[in-house]
């Protein structure tokens, strides 16, 4: 992710002004995660009343579920500066410095899958998390001196998909983690409400839970599945969304009633046909269907585990009797239904 800086109430201006970000600029514009709000509102209250930097934060969780929405909001809310970037760009520790030297008192610097982070980046925020202090070489050889840098108290704020990859060291270095779950039905209803306001689209309620219960518990989801019933009533309804224009907009972009898109249900049709149910390895499945393991376990799996379609087991990802009714591929064999996975693992596979 590009280096970019946003500066407090003159980025929610500018966030206002494009008509195409949906995102809350302020956390009491945030729907859902209401747990995780309360306890980040306590600890913005208090740091604001003690006039002291807000603690590191890291939030994990699935893709899409508001972790960079807190990230934006929460600079918002305390006023103050934020830089944002990404782990996998910081490559080396000169790559992270300038953001460190360049901090403000109480600003916020914001990583983006911080599980990506190399070691030697990871090992270099330690001293800057914990004493403000960067400590960075000059020079090299017999030449070579270290030039100790205090910095100003600043808060980091990480996000992670994958939050085990995470080593104990980084973790615990973060006084607040928070862990990011799937949104209901209602709350996407009122997520897709709010956002069609904001599109100037004419929707009625029907239409905003119809596409709510398509989304995969997912506000990211929703908004693009939101484009997508936008752009077909636009071309086909005049831009008005009623119950059978979304149905209709949703059926054209592949999305079934329970919100699987086609590489879902690629997934459970290959689960089920080629591995006849399973247990299978998901490294086993990522190879049949050509697809990253990354993209199986981050993006497709946690929506089929939490709709009870897939179960993980210790020898691999096994379909269940609703996953096979769901496609219409008979469950060849009853015991792929077992927890315990005896049948068809895949020679030397290992569950991960």
């Amino acid at each position: 992710m590009a280096h970019e800086k946003i500066l407090g109430p003159q980025a929610r201006d500018e966030e206002e002004e494009e008509d195409h970000s949906l995102r809350p600029s302020r956390m009491s514009e945030m729907v859902g995660q209401r747990e995780v709000f309360e306890r980040i509102q306590i600890a913005v209250e208090a740091a604001q009343k003690r006039d002291e930097p807000l603690g590191h934060i890291l939030f994990d969780g699935p893709p899409g579920l508001g972790k960079t929405t807190f990230a934006v909001c929460i600079p918002h809310e305390l006023n103050v500066p934020l830089d944002i970037t990404s782990g996998a760009s910081l490559k080396a520790p000169k790559d992270l410095l300038p953001f460190l030297t360049n901090l403000q008192k109480g600003q916020i610097l914001f990583i983006d899958e911080i599980h990506r982070l190399p070691a030697a980046v990871e090992e270099y925020l330690y001293t800057a998390m914990e004493d403000f202090r960067a400590d960075f070489v000059l020079g090299e050889g017999i030449n070579a001196r270290t030039i100790n840098m205090t910095l100003k108290p600043f808060t980091l704020i990480g996000a992670t998909t994958r939050a085990g990859m995470l080593s104990s060291p980084l973790r615990d270095r973060f006084q607040i983690r928070e862990h990011l779950d799937f949104y209901s039905v209602e709350e996407l209803t009122e997520i897709i409400r709010r956002n069609a306001k904001k599109m100037v689209i004419e929707i009625d309620d029907e239409s905003c839970r119809e596409i709510a219960e398509r989304s995969r518990s997912t506000p990211r989801v929703a908004n693009n599945r939101l484009r997508c019933v936008r752009d077909f009533a636009v071309s086909r309804a005049d831009g008005v969304i009623s119950l059978k224009v979304a149905r209709d907009a949703l059926v054209t972009w592949d999305i079934d009633r329970l919100g699987l898109d086609k590489q879902d249900r690629r997934y459970l049709e290959t689960l089920l046909r080629v591995f006849a149910g399973g247990p299978a390895g998901v490294e086993a499945l990522s190879h049949t269907m050509n697809v990253p393991t990354e993209t199986l376990v981050d993006e497709v799996e946690p929506f089929l585990l939490r709709s009870e379609l897939v179960i993980r087991t210790p020898r691999g990802r096994m379909a269940t009797r609703l996953a096979a009714d769901h496609v219409g591929i008979p469950l060849e064999n009853e015991a792929a239904s077992d927890s315990q996975g005896k049948l068809f693992e895949s020679p030397g596979e290992t569950e991960q």
